[in-house]
C-alpha cells in the first residue's frame, strides 16, 4: 500500500489535498499569466540568440514538465533574462559565422537537457547546498554586471539597427557608432523608448498593472495605425503555426565541452534562483522549501523543454509574483497558461505578426533593470567593505569577461571568500566588563578587566591546516609577553574542528610553551574535536586537566592555584 502513496506524493505534488474552490482562482491566474508569458518568452529566446517561437514552445513544455513533480505550488517558470545571456555566450560560438537558426535550436535543447540531467541527478544526490556556491554579495555583483551586459546589448535592437560586436565593450563601440554613423530606425526608436517607458512606469507607479501586456498591446495597435513596417521597424511576424515537435538533439563531440561548461553555470543560476524565490514566497505561505525536490522539479522542466526545441529554465520571480498577485493556489495557473500559449500556436500563430521588434529590445531592457539591486550595493559599501569589493570584482568579471567567465569568477571569488575567514580568522583577547555577565573582546570594551598571567584568547575558526600556522604565532606573541603569562587559556567554543595538521601544531606548541613556563589550556572545546585530539594520541600532552567545560571554571582553577585577581 505505500508504493501508491509514495507515487501520489511524486507526481502533481502541488496537487494534493487540491479544492474545486480553487479552480475557477487557477484558471482566471492562468489566463492573466499567459499574457505575460507570451512576449517575454518571445523577447528572452531573442536575448539567447533563438528565434522568438522557441520562446513560446519552452514556456509550454517547462510549465508542464514542473507541473508533473515541482513542489512549489505557485512558482512559475520559464524563459529567463539571467540565463538568455549565458545560453547565447555558450551556443553562439559553435552556431558559426553563418548563425544557422537550426544549428542554434539544436544546440539550445541538448544544453537544456545536460541542464536538466545535471539537476535532477544532484537532486536525487541531495546535493541541494550547492546553491551556497555563491554568496550575497557575489550574486549581487554578478546580477548587477549581468544587468547592465543585457541592457546595453539590447539597445541597437531598441534603436533599429543591429550589430556584430561580441562583448561588452564591444557591444558600447558598436552601438556608439551606430548612433553616430546614422544607423538609428527613428519610428523604431521611437516606439522602443515608448515601449520601455510605458513598462518602467506602469511597473512604478501601478504596479498591479501589467505592464509588459500594455506596452505590447499599445506598439501593436501603433505598428498597425502607422505602419511601422513599411517605415523600416522591423516585426515579428506570423510565427510557425503547430506544436513543437519531439527532438532528440544530437552535435558533434567538438560541441560538448563548452554545453558541459554552460550547463553547469546555468544549473547553478538556475538552482541559486530558484531556492532564493521559492523560499520568499514560501514564507508568505508559512510553507518549507526542499531545495532537492526543488532541483528535481527544474530538472524535469529542462528535459520537458529541451525535447521539444526549448532551451534552459528557470524560475521567475515577476512571473511568480504576477500569478501570486492574480490568485494562484496551484500549478493548475501554469498548465492553463502552457494551454493558452498552445493554442495561440495552433489558432492563431499571426496574432503578434505585427509586434515590433524594439518593443522585444524594451521587455528585455526592463527585465536587465530589475535584475540590478543599486540600493544593496551601497548598502554593501557602509556595512562590509570587503563584501563590496568581492561585489565589485564579480560586476566587473562579467562586464569584462563575459557572462559564462563571470559566474567562474563569481563562484572562484565565494570559495577564496570562505577560505580567506578559516585561513584569517578573527583573534580576540578576553576580559571582563563590570555589569556584562563572560568575557567579552577587549578591543570592543577597552575598559575591560584582564587576569593578570592569564589571558584568554579567542579563535573564531576550525583549527585546520590553513590556519594553525597563525594560531600558533598568535600564541607564541602572546607568550612572549612582558611579564610572561603563567597560562594561556584559549575560547575553543568556535573551534568546530581540529585536523591532523592543526594536531601535530599543538603537540610541537604545547612542549615549547611547557619549557618557557607558560601553560595552554582549553575551555569550552567541543566534544567532536576533543575526540579528535584524543584519537591523534595526544594525551600525552594535552591531558585532561588542560580541558575545562567553561572559560569561567578555567579561570578560576587559575586564580585558585595564583590567587590573581582582575585588574583594570
Amino acid at each position: 500500500m505505500a508504493h501508491p502513496v509514495r507515487a501520489r506524493e511524486l507526481l502533481l505534488p502541488s496537487l494534493a489535498g487540491y479544492r474545486r474552490a480553487w479552480l475557477s482562482k487557477d484558471v482566471v491566474a492562468g489566463l492573466v499569466l499567459s499574457a505575460l508569458l507570451v512576449p517575454q518568452g518571445m523577447a528572452y529566446a531573442e536575448l539567447a540568440g533563438l528565434p522568438p517561437v522557441t520562446g513560446l514552445y519552452t514556456s509550454i513544455l517547462c510549465l508542464v514538465g514542473y507541473a508533473l513533480v515541482g513542489p512549489s505550488r505557485i512558482l512559475v517558470l520559464g524563459p529567463d533574462s539571467a540565463l538568455g545571456p549565458m545560453i547565447a555566450a555558450t551556443i553562439l560560438p559553435l552556431v558559426g559565422a553563418d548563425g544557422d537558426p537550426a544549428k542554434a535550436v539544436l544546440l539550445a535543447s541538448l544544453l537544456a537537457l545536460m541542464t536538466g540531467a545535471m539537476m535532477i541527478a544532484a537532486g536525487a544526490g541531495h546535493l541541494g547546498f550547492v546553491a551556497d556556491l555563491l554568496s550575497k554579495p557575489t550574486i549581487l555583483g554578478y546580477m548587477n554586471g549581468l544587468a547592465l551586459t543585457i541592457l546595453v546589448g539590447q539597445l541597437p535592437k531598441l534603436f533599429g539597427f543591429s550589430t556584430d560586436a561580441d562583448g561588452f565593450l564591444q557591444d558600447v563601440g558598436a552601438f556608439v557608432s551606430g548612433v553616430t554613423n546614422g544607423e538609428v530606425v527613428p519610428a523604431a526608436a521611437a516606439i522602443g523608448l515608448l515601449s520601455l517607458a510605458l513598462i518602467v512606469v506602469l511597473d512604478r507607479f501601478l504596479p498591479k498593472v501589467p505592464a509588459v501586456l500594455v506596452a505590447v498591446l499599445v506598439a501593436m495597435a501603433i505598428s498597425v495605425a502607422a505602419s511601422l513596417g513599411e517605415r523600416g521597424v522591423a516585426l515579428v511576424g506570423p510565427l510557425v503555426q503547430g506544436l513543437p515537435q519531439l527532438t532528440i538533439p544530437v552535435v558533434g563531440l567538438d560541441d560538448l565541452g563548452l554545453l558541459v561548461i554552460g550547463a553547469l553555470g546555468i544549473s547553478l543560476v538556475a538552482l541559486t534562483d530558484t531556492i532564493s524565490t521559492a523560499t520568499s514566497f514560501a514564507e508568505r505561505q508559512g510553507a518549507r522549501v526542499d531545495g532537492n525536490r526543488e532541483m528535481i522539479g527544474i530538472g524535469t522542466a529542462n528535459i520537458a523543454a529541451g525535447l521539444f526545441q526549448g532551451f534552459p529554465v528557470s524560475t521567475s520571480g515577476s512571473r511568480t509574483a504576477v500569478a501570486e498577485k492574480a490568485g494562484a493556489r496551484t500549478q493548475i495557473t501554469g498548465l492553463v497558461g502552457a494551454g493558452m500559449i498552445a493554442l495561440m500556436l495552433v489558432a492563431f500563430p499571426s496574432l503578434l505578426a505585427e509586434l515590433p521588434q524594439p518593443t522585444l529590445a524594451a521587455v528585455v531592457i526592463a527585465a536587465s533593470i530589475s535584475l540590478a539591486d543599486l540600493p544593496a550595493t551601497r548598502r554593501l559599501l557602509s556595512q562590509r567593505r570587503a563584501d563590496f569589493i568581492l561585489c565589485m570584482a564579480a560586476f566587473l568579471g562579467v562586464v569584462l569577461l563575459g557572462v559564462l567567465p563571470g559566474i567562474v569568477v563569481a563562484i572562484s571569488l565565494s570559495v577564496v571568500n570562505v577560505f580567506r575567514r578559516i585561513w584569517w580568522p578573527y583573534r580576540a583577547l578576553l576580559g571582563r566588563v563590570e555589569g556584562m555577565p563572560g568575557l567579552h573582546d577587549v578591543t570592543s570594551y577597552p575598559t575591560a578587566e584582564i587576569l593578570p598571567g592569564c589571558p584568554v584568547l579567542r579563535f573564531d575558526a576550525p583549527l585546520i591546516f590553513a590556519n594553525s600556522r597563525a594560531f600558533r604565532e598568535e600564541v607564541l606573541e602572546i607568550a612572549a609577553g612582558d611579564p610572561r603569562p603563567t597560562w594561556i587559556v584559549v575560547a575553543a567554543e568556535p573551534m568546530t574542528d581540529v585536523d591532523t595538521t592543526a594536531c601535530d601544531m599543538l603537540e610541537e606548541l604545547v612542549r615549547k610553551l611547557d619549557e618557557q613556563g607558560t601553560r595552554l589550556v582549553f575551555a569550552e572545546l567541543k566534544d567532536p574535536a576533543r575526540r579528535k585530539i584524543e584519537r591523534y594520541g595526544l594525551e600525552h600532552v594535552l591531558e585532561d586537566d588542560r580541558f575545562f567545560p567553561t572559560i569561567r571554571s578555567a579561570v578560576e582553577a587559575y586564580r585558585a592555584a595564583t590567587g590573581a585577581n582582575w585588574q583594570g
